[in-house]
């Protein structure tokens, strides 16, 4: 084993739930999924959870972008649910989730079904920072009326924001517990207690823990070499814009595109106004 191997192969044995890897693996079990949305919505009453896929893929032509979704599924009335760990505030979540929203719903209509055949759809980011920095640990955004904030629109679609590090006293203790966890704190919740037995097993999943470290060795491959193509570029057209545009990848793990960005100054340009960089 190479050192590179074993530093990933140590950095896997101290994974917990916030690792987006880790967390689609979990948010497998059915139970497990079902008991986070639970807590996160419990106006619903889920019976069942299903998966159309196990990790989402979305692109709908090939100058889009496109997009993979960490947790993609449904329950037994329809209703469609992303979920994403984030650790990082990118401050583009907002924006993200217009993005998902917008792609799922190109995805959840076939052509020529009426409108009201669109699904009810919920985009849930659960998050390491406040990124709206309210101290809440969960804000909810539908579309309301501007001059009349008792009426919504009705276009059957909710983007959910958790914040694991929430200061108010403003969601239930079940939802508190999990959220803690999240944060890395431990809990008596025995649903927490059980999320925990899981994660534990599923590092020692052999397979699970090389299709990581098989991950992370490639990703990490393209940013050395994305950076070190991006410092020959940088000199061209400006350092900072391009270690700017590098960064923004790298906190999105979007490593694939850092080796892309250094070669490709067509594709670079098109980021630097997808990203606001001047």
């Amino acid at each position: 084993m190479t050192e590179k191997e074993r530093i990933i192969k140590d950095n896997w044995e101290e994974l917990g739930l916030s690792n987006d890897f880790l967390f689609g693996k979990i948010m497998r079990d059915p139970e497990i999924c079902k008991g986070v949305l639970q807590r996160i919505l419990p106006q619903l009453s889920i019976e069942r959870i299903e998966y159309p896929e196990l990790q989402k893929e979305i692109k709908e032509d090939i100058d889009a972008r496109s997009v993979r979704l960490d947790v993609y599924v449904r329950d037994d009335r329809d209703t469609v649910y992303n979920i994403e760990m984030q650790t990082v505030n990118t401050k583009e979540l907002p924006k993200r989730s217009r993005y998902y929203q917008s792609m799922m719903d190109l995805q959840l209509l076939d052509h020529g079904q009426s409108y009201k055949k669109m699904n009810q759809c919920y985009i849930i980011f659960i998050c390491l920072t406040d990124i709206f920095e309210k101290g809440r640990h969960i804000y909810t955004f539908k579309n309301i009326c501007q001059e009349d904030g008792e009426l919504a629109l009705g276009d059957g679609t909710e983007k959910l924001f958790l914040n694991a590090n929430g200061q108010k006293d403003d969601v239930s203790p079940e939802l508190k517990a999990f959220l803690d966890y999240v944060a890395g704190k431990t809990s008596e919740d025995q649903f927490v207690q059980k999320l925990e037995n899981t994660v534990n097993e599923a590092k020692k999943n052999r397979e699970w823990r090389r299709e990581y470290m098989t991950l992370l060795m490639r990703d990490q491959e393209n940013i050395e070499k994305g950076l070190e193509l991006g410092r020959k570029e940088g000199r061209e057209e400006g350092e900072s814009r391009l270690s700017a545009l590098i960064q923004k990848l790298i906190d999105e793990k979007r490593a694939a595109d850092v080796l892309k960005v250094s070669k490709d100054k067509e594709y670079r340009e098109q980021l630097y106004r997808e990203y606001g960089i001047e």
